[in-house]
């Protein structure tokens, strides 16, 4: 069925979702100024990107089954947009954000009214800002509760609080990626990773601003820990205390108990904490996983305290891991389970490889560059190194039919088998800059195995699907062997995600039925690797009837 075959159905079933959004009711109508602030951290004062003048933004508390509006004007500098991160938008990618795919940007003096239905999603997940590197500052918690009168599959908590981890530049973020993309090298790392838009009592002019929680002895704590950085994973662990975990990208896990995790950018990890300790103070800190080669990264350890009442002692530091501890991580990824049996596909009608990482273009024309021997960093999957168009979005051009804009041929495989984790020959070491995206029938369910390559570093990617959770029903070291490793998937129960951190140097496997049209992106959650091409996207057709076909575009979609 081509989109838009049937616009009477379309319009009525638009008709039908505004019908339920009422806007007076203030806990789904919400409005978004995107404003500058100025912000003071590590003894300096500069002017930031906020939504509210908050920072972080405003965390939207809502319910399973909600109709939300939410109405973004933008009074900053840049042009900007805003993407509800792990929510499915269930034919409805209008909604979803990411600048040039789904929409286009919303220019300073503009606005654009963002509406979509909580479908059988709760949990953590979160919003950011979907344009550059704006996501640095433009972001907040999203948490979504059970439908009123429904509980959680353990017992309520006696106190719920986000836990959002960030970075901080005391230059201005788009500077520094400007910077980077003009000289071809590695951006400027963060000078302080930050909980709650704070960098801690542990670094220089922060103990002021620390963040403190004040607990009683005996209370279960519900952490919702969400990995807001631009660029890098993170453990997090609480001193003394032991974290059972309850969920991950807002989908429920078997529980089990653990000292710490890691969550990479784009990944929420919902964990209780019993307040069962001495009375006194105990630091919650994060600092970095992190796993490319000889690159640089910000070490410092940002914290965050948890108090029981009346305590007056010393706050107590705990243990975290070695920067490139692999072994803890993936011990920690193996116990994240689904409560039971799941739906797995088990038929597969697409069965996909993505090689993915790095990559170098050589440095012609312009000035001598300052990526490795004279080249510039690039990324690529499939060795196609993504651009994004500049006139329309993706998804404008599909449902237009607007030529020359993309092609829908992105590779299933890669065009050249190699040992993607060995020594790999220079010739393989640029890719093509294109637009290609790959196309899906309605229906269909896809296998994707995403294999790291070891062009510059291997490195732990934190690949985000949009519109989409996808079961993990693999991974591993090295490069992938279909006749050895298919055999040991788990396909009873696997977890769910949106975003899957690869394995430094391996591989992971995802399944997924294609179930929601439209046009959806991929991509490396770490925004350096965005910028360098690290991304593709997926046009999922329609199918059969209203419920199976795109909906409409709104009327206030923003204009190129």
């Amino acid at each position: 069925m081509e989109v838009n075959s049937n616009p009477f159905f379309n319009f009525i079933f638009v008709a039908i979702i505004l019908t339920f959004v009422s806007i007076t009711n203030a806990n789904k109508y919400h409005e978004f100024n995107v404003q500058e602030q100025s912000v003071t951290r590590l003894c300096k004062s500069h002017t930031i990107i906020t939504v509210n003048g908050q920072f972080p933004g405003p965390t939207l508390e809502l319910n399973n089954g909600d109709d939300v509006i939410v109405k973004v004007t933008n009074k900053a500098r840049y042009n900007v947009t805003i993407h509800w991160h792990g929510l499915r938008h269930m034919q409805n990618p209008w909604a979803d954000g990411p600048e040039m795919v789904t929409q286009c940007p919303i220019m300073p003096g503009g606005s654009y009214t963002y509406r979509f239905l909580i479908q059988d999603q709760e949990g953590t997940l979160w919003w950011h800002a979907h344009s550059r590197w704006l996501r640095a500052t433009v972001y907040g918690a999203l948490v979504i509760r059970p439908k009123l009168g429904a509980s959680y599959p353990f017992p309520k908590p006696k106190l719920e609080l986000p836990i959002v981890l960030g970075e901080w530049w005391n230059q201005d973020i788009i500077s520094v990626l400007q910077q980077a993309l003009f000289s071809g090298a590695a951006p400027n790392i963060s000078d302080a990773l930050t909980i709650n838009g704070q960098p801690g009592d542990l670094i220089k002019c922060s103990q002021q601003g620390t963040v403190k929680y004040s607990v009683n002895s005996g209370d279960t704590i519900l952490l919702r820990v969400i990995n807001a950085a631009l660029n890098q994973q993170l453990f997090f662990t609480v001193a003394n205390h032991k974290l059972t975990v309850v969920a991950t990208d807002a989908v429920y896990t078997k529980p089990f108990t653990t000292t710490v995790i890691m969550v990479g950018p784009g990944q929420t990890t919902d964990v209780l904490l019993t307040a069962n300790q001495k009375p006194g103070r105990y630091y919650m800190a994060a600092r970095a996983y992190a796993t490319a080669r000889n690159a640089p990264f910000d070490n410092t350890t940002t914290t965050a305290i948890l108090q029981y009442k009346s305590a007056t002692s010393p706050p107590i530091l705990p243990r975290l891991p070695a920067y490139n501890d692999t072994n803890t991580v993936t011990a920690f990824s193996n116990q994240i389970k689904s409560p039971g049996k799941t739906d797995v596909p088990l038929k597969i009608d697409e069965n996909l490889l993505f090689a993915v990482g790095f990559g170098f273009f050589n440095c012609s024309p312009g000035p001598r560059c300052q990526g490795p021997n004279n080249t510039r960093f690039a990324a690529s999957m499939n060795n196609v190194s993504f651009v994004l168009p500049t006139q329309t979005s993706l998804l404008q051009a599909y449902t237009n039919k607007i030529p020359n804009v993309y092609t829908p041929d992105f590779p299933a495989t890669p065009p050249v088998k190699f040992d993607f984790t060995g020594n790999i020959p220079r010739g393989l070491w640029q890719p093509v800059r294109r637009t290609k995206l790959y196309k899906l029938k309605y229906g269909a369910n896809v296998q994707i195995v995403l294999q790291d390559t070891s062009i510059f570093s291997t490195e732990d990617h934190p690949i985000h699907l949009h519109g989409y959770h996808f079961y993990v029903v693999g991974q591993g070291f090295g490069n992938f062997n279909p006749s050895r490793d298919t055999s040991r998937f788990n396909l009873i129960d696997p977890p769910q995600k949106n975003t899957i951190d690869v394995p430094v140097g391996g591989w992971a496997a995802i399944r997924f039925v294609a179930d929601n049209p439209g046009v959806w992106l991929m991509h490396c959650h770490i925004d350096t690797h965005l910028a360098w091409g690290f991304g593709m996207a997926f046009i999922v057709e329609n199918g059969v009837g209203p419920s199976q076909t795109l909906l409409p575009p709104p009327v206030d979609l923003p204009r190129c």
